[in-house]
């Protein structure tokens, strides 16, 4: 429907999702305001912009470093889950022993395990990987899991009477049947990589969000610190988006995509058009 359409229903449709970071915003700056907060506990918004803007190619450079160390950590991640996902599902004994042992790793506190990443792979790219993917990879095998076992027996047996081989029921059939519990795995785990190179960022690094924040901690440059916050929880919000996307794009046949094909939205109302004379 086009605009002129959408005015003459007494309706400007705008996203939620808008309203609500714009409501967050205002609320941040609003509030630093109203209590005069001083700036080195909580900055206001417009410095924190400031902040951004001056030192853009800054912060640019910084942010491709924990992006590409995030990426790299959520394909590993995808890629090994769903193979550890593969494997368990079809042997009794990696069932066993295999998925106890990643409960095991799940429940130890990440953050213990990245002195040894240092120690073993350096204060390179490699530990930060490694810490994502660490943190990530147990939310893409346990819905792999879930969702290739959730095929029914039926159509299991379907597919052997029709002298399918093992490999193309598990291509044709399970994987495609998993998909959309997959797909959730992954937008956990997309957060989670993210998480996981801060995290590495943390305790050894030269470059990258997570560095940005120690060193600005040290020199009490809570400007600097609200700066990297705020790229960091945009990264997110846009890699979540993009999962969202790929969602879309990979089951659109899926009921939980038939139930969001109507989002939310807020309502304004609009004046009518006046008719002009005849």
């Amino acid at each position: 429907m086009s605009l002129t359409g959408k005015m003459r229903t007494g309706r400007i449709r705008i996203p939620a999702e808008i309203w609500t970071l714009a409501a967050l915003l205002v609320l941040w700056q609003s509030a630093v305001s109203i209590f005069k907060v001083p700036e080195i506990l909580v900055p206001p918004l417009t410095l924190v912009v400031r902040e951004i803007v001056t030192h853009a190619d800054f912060y640019f450079e910084q942010s491709l470093h924990t992006l590409s160390n995030t990426l790299a950590a959520f394909v590993l991640s995808v890629v090994f889950g769903v193979g550890l996902a593969i494997a368990i599902v079809h042997s009794r004994f990696l069932e066993r022993t295999l998925y106890t042992v990643l409960v095991t790793l799940n429940n130890v506190p990440k953050i213990a395990l990245a002195p040894l990443f240092v120690i073993w792979l350096g204060t390179g790219n490699a530990s930060k990987i490694a810490m994502g993917v660490m943190i990530s990879i147990f939310a893409i095998v346990i819905d792999a899991v879930l969702g290739l076992r959730s095929l029914p027996p039926d159509v299991i047996d379907l597919g052997r009477a029709m002298r399918g081989s093992a490999l193309k029921i598990l291509f044709k059939l399970r994987l495609p049947n998993a998909l959309p519990s997959i797909i959730a795995g992954m937008k956990v785990a997309m957060s989670l990589s993210l998480v996981g190179a801060i995290v590495g960022e943390f305790v050894a690094a030269q470059n990258g969000l997570g560095f940005v924040i120690l060193s600005a901690q040290g020199m009490f440059r809570t400007d600097r610190v609200f700066a990297a916050i705020l790229i960091l929880a945009l990264i997110g919000t846009a890699l979540f988006y993009l999962m969202e996307l790929l969602e879309r794009v990979l089951i659109p046949w899926h009921e939980s995509r038939r139930a969001t094909a109507e989002p939310a939205l807020i309502t304004t109302a609009a004046p009518p058009l006046q008719s002009g004379p005849a």
